[in-house]
């Protein structure tokens, strides 16, 4: 049987500056996500760790450095990863990296948000338990651009749900999460002129005209806590819960 990858390559051809994915049957049957490179393709596993490896017996390597966490501080310990260990933590970022693109291009948002969620999460727990300033800065610079295609990923949900105000909100949450990453970096003098954030803003004025929306419920909330209506609040929060659960309220209510 040949090697080459001839075959899979035929009638895909690369396209520069686009994320070209598809998702295919493997021989066992399982789907797997393939992903379009200059060179060639990667494969990767749509469930757990995108090479499906189980790190040390656990799903993925953030699992396994949890766990390790754990068991140091039960014995009153101070943990930080080793060299070996953050070298394989490097691997997994990367890996989601490749997988987060190719779930957004799909337009499979749930998975995306999961995937960012994923990485988030883990830049949280190596933040905690870093070795040095500069291992937490090699990834800390990537935040900003996780909290962007997270923010992508969940207002594209909400719009495929036809729900175009929690779409304005999931960009008014991403913004403010962007936002405060760079202040705490001493960035926020770039805040004006980032690309990201330029992004968001210019989505959000789009979807504020196309569906005459001035204001969320969710900004009239922020408004009503603010002045300390919290009648008015209560009544908002309830109008929130009513439309996220689809419950539409009765005359009595």
């Amino acid at each position: 049987m040949a090697n080459d990858l001839d075959a899979l390559l035929k009638g895909w051809e690369y396209k520069p500056g686009v994320v070209q994915a598809r998702v295919v049957r493997a021989r066992d049957g399982r789907e797997v996500i393939q992903l379009r490179l200059d060179l060639g393709m990667l494969q990767m596993e749509t469930v757990g760790r995108p090479d499906g490896e189980r790190p040390h017996g656990h799903f993925t390597i953030f699992d396994y450095l949890q766990h390790e966490a754990q068991r140091a501080e039960k014995q009153g310990k101070e943990w930080v990863p080793n060299d070996e260990q953050c070298i394989a933590a490097d691997r997994e970022f990367v890996q989601f990296y490749h997988r987060r693109m190719a779930w957004l291009a799909l337009h499979d948002f749930d998975r995306a948000l999961s995937d960012s969620d994923h990485t988030l999460a883990f830049m949280d727990f190596l933040k905690d338990h870093s070795p040095n300033e500069e291992f937490t800065l090699a990834h800390e610079q990537y935040r900003g651009f996780v909290l962007f295609h997270r923010t992508q990923a969940e207002t594209a949900k909400h719009l495929e749900a036809e729900a175009p105000e929690r779409a304005i909100d999931a960009l008014r949450e991403g913004q403010k999460q962007i936002q405060s990453f760079l202040v705490e970096h001493g960035l926020e003098e770039q805040a004006e002129n980032d690309g990201m954030l330029r992004q968001l803003r210019m989505s959000e004025q789009a979807l504020r005209e196309k569906h005459g929306i001035e204001t969320t419920l969710r900004e009239e909330l922020d408004k009503a806590v603010e002045s300390e209506d919290f009648e008015k609040a209560a009544r908002i929060r309830d109008q929130i819960r009513d439309r996220d659960t689809g419950h539409a309220p009765s005359q009595a209510e």
